[in-house]
């Protein structure tokens, strides 16, 4: 059965850094999508703002090579898309080009107006100064911060506070695309929606927690930033804490923004704190060196940045949550570039049975294992134990009952950008993140950054196409533990049919 599509509200989207990445590769797609769906109507516009140079036949020109893949068997509805296009030649820290945006906007004073800041951070307060000074900010407004918000917690605070002073808190969303993610929300129906695993969601039943998040591919062409960023401040500080708070919080007593928001908050502030007194046991850093890497040759870090460097481009954390519910279990996080492969997926350890009735000739039981897999093939399993069939007595297998999102909706899996962006224009805040959990999360993070600054170690260096450092696979294995790595996903489901 197909979902009803309804369509949101009229709107104007105004993208700053309409030339960049994000816009070709996420934002025009991902709107093209909703247009495609029959979500967008017919008067909703969508303004690219950038400092370069561009026709607004330039611009569509831009926008039609980014839907292109898409866009192949619907010519009409591209040509319909790219006509919603505008673009303006517009400089974010000088007043070139606003008031042009303003007589557009004026066009239509009481419609909905996003305004999405695809920039870096520091362009973030003087966007809002502008906006502000040229009236563009009416009661119908919302703003769109993008990661990273700031580089430490002091940096976010002024970057909050500039953009404060123009949008109230209700206007601001700050977006992280992997709480749009169909899984990612499956895991609030999981356990919102199902009384078999929330009774058992808490430290007498589960062992231990694991959230990977890894790219196979290395910094490309992002390394001038990545070199100031480093995976913690990239990946950790957001996507990373974002999933452990999903996966810890308590129920909330309804899934509105600020119930949702508040519990997560709420976990956010029990982190225990790295110290330097635990750090050595708690956190790895590590940095790719040259290796092998989808059937090739690849280089290392220094060699694509064109320099040594002290950042990190892989992390893993044993982190513990003191609260009643997680007492005493350990969440173990890692992410990393040029790793074996791209894989982003979360795993519930279940504690091992306490006493086994079956005799050695039945083989190893064990323990039973949530995953929950983001991407790519989305979906869930469930690792039990069963009787293997056949004669000649009880042999136990470990077997997976899976779904994949794929083949049990036989649907297009929608991209997350999608959801977000339907989501801003709607008002719902629920999967963006507010500013005390932004805050909460640097607070927990400064501190590492600051011991890292202070000591003599490097990053431990580790080959591309690996794992990471050995010091990781030592962080998870010195508790007795190991780190799930099913790199057969689809394999592994055939053999369990």
């Amino acid at each position: 059965m197909t979902a009803r599509i309804i369509q949101v509200d009229p709107f104007d989207l105004v993208v700053f850094g309409a030339t960049g990445d994000l816009a070709r590769r996420k934002l025009l797609p991902a709107l093209f999508q909703r247009d495609l769906a029959g979500q967008l109507p017919d008067a909703a516009r969508i303004v690219g703002a950038a400092r370069s140079t561009l026709s607004r036949d330039a611009y569509r020109a831009q926008a039609a090579e980014a839907i292109a893949r898409d866009a192949a068997e619907h010519p009409e509805a591209a040509a319909r898309f790219l006509a919603r296009i505008d673009y303006l030649a517009l400089d974010g820290v000088s007043d070139g080009g606003w008031s042009e945006l303003a007589t557009r906007l004026a066009e239509a004073p009481d419609r909905i107006r996003v305004f999405y800041f695809s920039t870096s951070p520091e362009l973030f307060g003087p966007l809002c100064e502008r906006i502000q000074a040229h009236g563009l900010a009416s009661a119908q407004s919302r703003v769109v911060l993008e990661k990273p918000i700031g580089k430490n917690l002091a940096s976010s605070r002024a970057v909050n506070d500039a953009v404060g002073r123009v949008f109230p808190e209700a206007c601001v969303y700050r977006i992280d695309h992997y709480l749009g993610k169909e899984t990612v929300q499956n895991l609030m129906a999981l356990r919102f929606a199902n009384a078999l695993f929330e009774p058992l969601w808490r430290a007498a039943h589960i062992d231990h927690v694991q959230i990977t998040v890894a790219e196979s591919l290395g910094v490309e062409g992002r390394a001038g930033y990545y070199d100031t960023a480093g995976a913690m401040r990239d990946m950790v500080q957001n996507h990373l804490l974002q999933l452990l708070c999903l996966v810890a919080m308590e129920p909330p007593g309804q899934l509105t923004a600020d119930a949702v928001r508040d519990e997560k908050l709420k976990v956010l502030q029990a982190l225990r704190p790295v110290s330097a007194a635990n750090i050595a046991q708690t956190v790895v850093r590590g940095q790719y060196r040259a290796g092998a890497a989808n059937g090739g040759a690849v280089p290392g870090y220094a060699d694509e940045l064109g320099a040594s460097s002290g950042t990190e481009t892989f992390v893993a954390v044993k982190a513990g949550i003191e609260n009643w519910r997680w007492a005493g279990v350990p969440f173990y996080l890692r992410t990393g570039k040029r790793l074996p492969e791209r894989l982003s997926e979360i795993v519930i350890a279940f504690r091992p049975i306490p006493h086994s009735a079956f005799s050695e000739r039945a083989g190893t039981i064990h323990s039973n294992h949530l995953v929950i897999r983001l991407q790519p093939d989305e979906g869930v399993r469930l690792w039990l134990m069963i009787k293997d069939p056949g004669p000649g007595g009880m042999r136990l297998k470990q077997v997976p009952l899976d779904m994949s999102f794929a083949e049990a909706f036989g649907v297009r899996n929608p991209d997350a950008y999608e959801r977000l962006l339907m989501d801003i224009v709607r008002g719902n805040q629920t999967l963006f993140m507010r500013r005390d959990e932004v805050e909460a999360a640097w607070s927990w993070v400064d501190p590492v950054m600051a011991l890292w600054r202070d000591s003599e170690d490097t990053p431990k260096p580790y080959a591309a196409g690996t794992w990471g450092p050995s010091a990781a696979i030592a962080l998870i294995e010195r508790d007795g533990r190991t780190w799930h790595e099913d790199a057969n996903w689809n394999r592994d489901a055939r053999l369990a049919t």
